[in-house]
């Protein structure tokens, strides 16, 4: 270790449990964090900080002012810059000793494994059901444990997945709420400092099992409702009976869960519009589309069900359903996609339109 190591390290060598031997795990050891958002934004900042030698994170999307009040690696300069880019520079002046990895691609089924398999550890900061499933799968099947954290309003939750011993995240939640039960951030909303907190504790999750002391939250999902500092602990058993990670798992590559709709964000279809432009289908209100919209067909998710006939023109074209900030899409492009429709609901609406403008 360099002086220049020892003087920046020196806080965190002097605890007993970490120390030089410590601090060189660390800086030996590999870490991928999906997501460089409201939770991924804090874990890597202080996985970077730390000295975690290699720093990989997935993102896909770009910075808009919305992220701003919670996704803290980022600026108002940023906005409209892609955040792997925003992210690496901004991780890179924190700390020009790490390497850090930007793999600004969307992660499913088809890279989640190779990508996986190339770190020791893996932050699962995504915010749809559909990645999370498809994260986990891949960790058991990479043997690469998995510190899981989500967020919502007020409140969160945390546990560490796919561990050699412990249980995977389908032991917990075997299968997908409906995709319009639980809302996201979006639509929900979100107390700024809450993904933070979450985000925080992902690090130090990582951490401690990289330098293997503590107790880590094996078997243990931990909540916190910052609204009330309620905090409560629930275990979890793995389930021999886990497609995943049980006795008997099954033979397959992790899927794409295609009961939350696909989505499409305000980058990927200004790209698309200058090439090979989507049918747009807007099911806000009338009143609402005549304030403000991007073209496309006006069609109210309550009427959508009754009038997708008219759509029957446009079946082998792709559909792109927008509202306001996606609550209401995602519904409506599930409802097109049961129909045999090629939907995709536009990620954060109008919002997300008007903030890249």
């Amino acid at each position: 270790m360099s002086s220049a190591d020892a003087l920046r390290y020196a806080r965190q060598i002097r605890l007993p449990d970490v120390g030089i031997e410590g601090q060189r795990r660390l800086a030996g050891a590999a870490v991928l964090v999906v997501g460089a958002g409201g939770l991924g934004a804090p874990a890597l900042h202080h996985l970077v900080a730390s000295g975690v030698g290699r720093v990989g994170f997935v993102e896909f999307d770009h910075v808009d002012v919305t992220n701003l009040h919670r996704q803290t690696l980022y600026t108002t300069s940023d906005v409209g810059r892609p955040k792997a880019e925003a992210a690496r520079d901004r991780l890179e002046a924190i700390n020009p000793e790490i390497t850090v990895e930007a793999h600004p691609v969307r992660l499913g089924a088809g890279n989640a494994e190779a990508l996986l398999a190339d770190y020791d550890l893996v932050l699962d900061g995504s915010d749809t059901f559909a990645t999370r499933y498809v994260v986990n799968d891949a960790s058991v099947r990479t043997g690469t444990p998995n510190v899981f954290a989500s967020v919502s309003q007020f409140s969160g939750q945390i546990s560490v997945f796919g561990t050699e011993t412990g249980p995977c995240y389908r032991c917990l939640f075997p299968d997908p709420p409906p995709p319009d039960l639980i809302p996201n951030c979006e639509d929900g909303g979100v107390l700024g400092v809450v993904p933070s907190l979450f985000g925080t504790l992902q690090a130090a999750e990582a951490l401690k099992w990289l330098l293997e002391i503590g107790t880590p939250l094996v078997g243990r999902l931990l909540m916190i409702d910052a609204l009330t500092m309620d905090v409560r602990e629930i275990a979890v058993d793995r389930d021999p009976q886990c497609p995943t990670c049980g006795d008997a798992p099954a033979r397959r590559a992790p899927t794409d869960n295609r009961t939350e709709p696909a989505e499409i964000t305000v980058a990927e279809l200004r790209a698309r519009n200058e090439t090979d432009p989507p049918v747009l289908v807007d099911v806000r209100e009338a009143s609402e589309h005549h304030a403000d919209n991007i073209g496309g067909r006006l069609i109210p998710l309550g009427q959508l069900e009754v009038r997708a006939f008219e759509l029957d023109d446009v079946q082998d074209q792709e559909i792109v359903v927008y509202c306001a900030s996606g609550g209401r899409s995602a519904v409506g492009a599930r409802l097109l996609r049961e129909r045999g429709l090629r939907a995709r609901s536009l990620r954060g609406g109008m919002e997300a339109w008007n903030a890249l403008s």
